[in-house]
């Protein structure tokens, strides 16, 4: 069975390695074929456009960076979509909204070509040890196909259902990431402004019910200040921006999202685009509006701001 996988990003550079360790021959395309070397130098191919890709392979994974990125890939000039051979499978597990990846079954039935959304829950750590979480949208016969593939790089595969569930899903809890990271430093920059420190913060708050556990791991991060991307603040960005676009297909409030979605949108702004979305602390904890209110006096404090 040779494998075809586009899109060698943080994660699916660390999720194609897998594949390829377990002995699958590979064959890649990515923009930036650099990124592409560690797995050439292990014997992988690698195809010149899309189409020369699809042209040589049996299953097909794509992690790409957003919708536009996965269309253009499938349905682009050079696209593969329709050079794949019949009863293909094509796995998405790029973090797209569920309306489009039912745009892209569709597009892929029409073709005779089996479609399956499975993004992934887990950081590039995670990639790179093989135990991502798989969210499934897709027809059991076909998850099944694909089950050994995706126990190469991941430890729990969940079947949601349909086609769109497995992106679905992955829009909850990208949700609950960003909002969560969100309220931490939040919270983190009100504690440090009433004087408490953020090693007393940390200590106190992380492993208490009211923190989320993944936020345990973003500790060194803020400690240092070093926030190399495990997951960058920008894809996070969209990520929320696709879950406010789905709760409007689907007629859901979602003001908390949207807030957070917009605080992420700033700190682009700020230059924390490609830092890992816990920089939005760093973002928080140096842009205080309060800075020169008097600190004296609650209602000149009150008043000024008022004005």
């Amino acid at each position: 069975m040779k494998i075809g996988f586009i899109g060698l990003g943080i994660m699916g550079s660390r999720m194609a390695a897998n594949l390829q360790k377990q002995g699958y021959p590979l064959v890649v395309f990515n923009r930036t074929r650099t990124k592409a070397q560690p797995l050439l130098d292990k014997g992988a191919c690698f195809a010149e456009s899309p189409v020369k890709l699809a042209e040589q392979v049996d299953v097909l994974f794509t992690m790409l960076a957003h919708p536009d990125a996965v269309e253009q890939a499938a349905l682009g000039r050079n696209g593969f979509l329709s050079h794949l051979k019949p009863n293909t499978l094509w796995i998405d597990c790029s973090s797209i909204n569920p309306s489009f990846s039912k745009k892209m079954a569709a597009a892929a039935a029409a073709r005779q070509i089996r479609f399956v959304d499975a993004p992934v829950t887990g950081s590039a750590p995670v990639a790179a040890e093989a135990k991502l979480i798989f969210w499934v949208g897709a027809d059991m016969a076909d998850l099944e196909r694909i089950r050994p593939l995706l126990l190469c790089m991941g430890s729990k595969i969940v079947h949601t259902g349909g086609h769109g569930t497995g992106t679905s899903m992955k829009m909850v809890i990208n949700l609950l990431l960003g909002t969560g990271m969100v309220a931490f430093a939040e919270a983190m920059a009100l504690g440090e402004g009433l004087g408490l420190s953020s090693k007393m913060l940390f200590d106190s708050l992380l492993g208490t019910p009211v923190v989320a556990p993944f936020l345990a791991a973003k500790r060194d991060k803020i400690d240092k200040g070093n926030y190399e991307a495990e997951f960058p603040l920008r894809w996070m960005q969209k990520d929320m921006h696709l879950a406010a676009v789905s709760a409007y297909e689907a007629g859901v409030a979602m003001p908390l999202t949207n807030a957070a979605k917009e605080l992420y949108r700033l700190a682009m702004r700020e230059g924390h685009a490609s830092q890992d979305f816990s920089a939005i602390y760093d973002y928080l904890s140096n842009n205080h509006d309060f800075a020169t209110i008097d600190q004296k006096s609650p209602a000149s404090a009150m008043a000024q701001h008022a004005n």
